[in-house]
């Protein structure tokens, strides 16, 4: 009897559906999609209605063509991509690929790789989901337009390598806009006073100046904090006021894709990129110490949904009662309202099998896996959990005409804070951990602690008083965590799409990072400048946003996307016969503020063979040019092995390099290199680095070297040996015949042919894909 063959988005989730399905069904990888929009076109015919032209993308054929060979001889085809909109398109695109060869064709949606999601799934099997085909077809066609016919613009206009892209810009606005009010702020000065005090009972505690006369006061100079000062130390301390009640602190919600990428910026320092590759990985599956294969350890990860099944929900209640107790359970499971945008099409993050707690399976993860999956675990879990009380208690002080404020709180049951005692608290007005609040000095701080025993009335002795002068602060800039919650909550693209375009904003030197905040630089302000001036309509932010939500409302059967694309590409096209007699820059040179420091003349930004430079508008005249990457170099914590001075980040002909600071007097050099993530297979605890010869030669090696000499001319691939379970395999790229993936265990035998790819940078083109 013939197989079922199901087709998956990944080897590590085939691996682990097939542990599931039997021997009755073939599980294949697409290796992501299979088809795209051509790269050397536009590949939309505009005045067809906007038809895209579909291509198979070229290293994908033979992986192609291995499927539709399976579907052949299979008794049907199910179509298991991730559910969501490109999971669907996806799927859409293989439906048409073998649909000759084979015309039952199933779509299979789950949400969880378990042995129940996987059954239920299966046992519902139904129909691809046009409206979310045609939601991802718009989008994809939105973003094509605005890359390939603005990018080029840009080129013609400001210099090659540029590019636009429809969430890409006006992320780009965001950062520079939040630069611009940086740069326009103008620090205002205010003085706290603080008084240590001491009542009948330990502990001394702090309390904060907050009025004067009855009336809320900020304290401007040093003059008014002196007299304030110079009363209060002869003044006695009463207590006039001691206020107790009795408050719930509520756990947040579960994570959803934004707020784990938030958390994990904040508490592990990850990038966006790399927390969606683990947390892909925890979904997929992992080899945890199970005989019969890989499991995986989460639910789908890219959600907008704060919603919980009723089973899971069960589930972590027994997990509960029986880890903490029964007080430790709510009465009434915890609800959590979604945002207004969210599409709610899947479950919140969440683990899928409450008997492996994160110290469990720690063995058996590598270390950045164990914190996200951490991170996961515990806010669940928390989620889950009765509320905290606590008892706060507020002095109201009196000395004199100047009044004082002290509090402090005591934890009276623990609730979810027995899981999470450092934080995971629901905020209020949905108030983001990842913290950028700006001191304005309106309400000086109140200092918090434990607060002792005391009556009213009572006298208080003071110890020591304190005057310190602060100043209001700007905005912060932006961080990776920071930035993702600012487009979330615009509404602006989706989680999915935030790793993507921080990763174009810097690969385009539109913006610099330093100390983990996000710098604009010359080329990337001007651009914003150039785009909000002729592109005004595109650029918005509430027209970008308005954009997703009918995104959304056509993959919800709504809308119709072709209308959308010809409102969109009409605006477009209006804005684009306006700006094509616009003047460029090209060949004069992007104006800056800076100044040449030999003739006084202002600075431009110009492109050369080597990259872009600073150079004088003054040119041919004043010959001075400053190499770009110099005035945007990143300093780092690590020291000079030479001569101990800090090392910097910089840019040269071949790329990212680490110098030292004190260059050319110390003339220390090591070379920057990509990190693919991938843990090093001597087990030495470091990432496999890519990294160039001085002749540009690839090759992939230890980033603890030279501690660790692991190298290798063979791309090193992030999968596991399916024949003897090393944890990964090498790419051999020949040059005549099919390059092939092996194993480099010698008693293995493993060889697999694999699509023909460059392990080489490619150069930077205009493709606009939500960038």
């Amino acid at each position: 009897m013939a197989k079922s063959l199901v087709i998956v988005e990944s080897p590590a989730k085939a691996k682990t559906i097939n542990r599931y399905l039997g021997p009755d069904f073939i599980v294949k990888a697409s290796m992501g999609h299979v088809c795209d929009l051509p790269k050397s076109k536009l590949g939309v015919d505009i005045e067809d209605g906007f038809k895209p032209s579909y291509q198979v993308i070229p290293e994908k054929k033979k992986n192609v063509t291995e499927i539709q060979k399976s579907a052949k001889t299979s008794q049907t085809v199910i179509l298991a991509a991730d559910p969501d909109r490109e999971g669907e398109a996806i799927s859409w695109h293989l439906s048409r690929l073998i649909e000759e060869d084979n015309p039952r064709i199933y779509r299979a949606i789950f949400h969880e790789i378990t042995d129940d999601g996987i059954r239920r799934a299966f046992d519902n099997l139904g129909q691809l989901n046009m409206n979310k085909v045609q939601a991802q077809q718009t989008r994809r066609i939105l973003d094509r337009l605005v890359g390939y016919l603005i990018s080029p613009l840009l080129w013609r206009k400001i210099g090659k390598g540029l590019s636009a892209g429809r969430v890409q810009s006006v992320a780009l606005r965001l950062i520079c806009e939040r630069e611009q009010e940086i740069r326009d702020f103008k620090p205002e000065e205010y003085w706290s006073i603080t008084a240590l005090l001491e009542a009948s009972e330990a502990p001394l505690f702090k309390a904060g100046l907050v009025a004067i006369d009855g009336k809320k006061v900020r304290i401007r100079n040093a003059d008014e904090a002196g007299a304030a000062v110079e009363v209060c130390r002869t003044a006695p301390f009463v207590l006039d006021k001691i206020k107790i009640q009795e408050k719930k602190k509520n756990p947040s919600p579960p994570h959803i894709t934004s707020t784990l990428q938030q958390e994990a910026f904040r508490t592990l320092r990850f990038p966006v990129k790399k927390t969606m590759f683990i947390a892909q990985k925890l979904y997929e599956g992992l080899a945890i110490g199970d005989p019969q294969g890989p499991t995986s350890l989460i639910t789908y990860m890219r959600t907008d949904s704060f919603r919980v099944s009723d089973d899971a929900r069960e589930a972590a209640r027994a997990f509960i009662a029986a880890a903490f107790s029964p007080a430790h359970v709510p009465a009434k499971p915890p609800v959590y309202k979604n945002r207004k945008k969210a599409q709610d099409a899947h479950e919140a993050i969440r683990p899928v099998h409450f008997d492996l707690t994160p110290e469990k399976v720690k063995p058996h993860l590598k270390k950045e896996e164990y914190d996200v999956y951490r991170l996961i675990w515990n806010r669940f879990i928390a989620s889950q959990m009765s509320p905290a009380v606590v008892e706060e208690t507020e002095f109201t002080i009196n000395a004199g005409r100047y009044g004082f404020k002290a509090k402090g709180e005591v934890v009276r049951f623990s609730g979810f804070l027995a899981l999470a005692p450092d934080g995971n608290v629901r905020k209020t007005k949905d108030k983001a951990e990842d913290s950028d609040d700006v001191q304005t000095g309106e309400t000086p701080n109140v200092p918090e602690g434990a607060l002792p025993r005391a009556a009213e009335g009572e006298t208080l002795r003071l110890a020591d008083l304190e005057s310190k002068q602060n100043f209001t602060q700007p905005p912060p800039r932006f961080s990776e965590g920071s930035l993702v919650r600012e487009l979330e909550a615009r509404g602006i693209g989706r989680p999915s799409t935030y790793a993507p375009i921080i990763s174009t904003l810097q690969d385009r030197t539109y913006v610099i990072k330093e100390k983990g905040r996000f710098i604009p630089t010359d080329l990337g302000m001007f651009v914003v400048e150039f785009l909000i001036r002729h592109f005004a309509d595109l650029m918005d932010i509430e027209f970008t946003a308005r954009m997703e939500e009918e995104l959304d409302r056509i993959g919800d059967g709504e809308a119709d996307g072709l209308e959308s694309l010809k409102k969109y590409h009409s605006l477009l096209d209006g804005y684009l016969k306006q700006t094509d007699v616009v003047e460029g820059v090209q060949k004069t040179g992007i104006p800056t503020e800076g100044i040449c420091p030999q003739c006084g003349k202002n600075l431009v930004i110009k492109s050369g063979r080597f990259g872009r430079f600073k150079s004088c508008s003054g040119y041919p005249d004043c010959r001075f040019r400053e190499s770009l990457a110099k005035k945007e170099t990143k300093m780092l914590e690590d020291t000079c092995p030479e001569c101990q001075a800090p090392l910097a980040l910089k840019t040269g002909r071949y790329g990212a390099f680490v110098a030292c600071s004190s260059y050319p007097k110390c003339k220390y050099i090591r070379k920057e290199n990509k990190d693919t993530g991938i843990a090093c297979p001597l087990g030495c605890g470091g990432t496999v680095l890519r990294r160039k010869t001085r002749r540009g030669k690839i090759f992939f090696g230890c980033g603890n070297y030279p501690k660790c000499t692991f190298a290798s001319w063979d791309e090193i691939v992030n999968r596991p040996c399916p024949l003897c379970e090393e944890k990964v395999l090498y790419r051999k790229n020949v040059i005549r015949g099919e390059p092939y993936l092996y194993c480099r265990n010698e008693k293995c035998t493993f060889k697999e042919t694999a699509p023909r790819e460059k392990i080489w940078d490619k150069p930077d083109g205009h493709e606009g894909q939500d960038l």
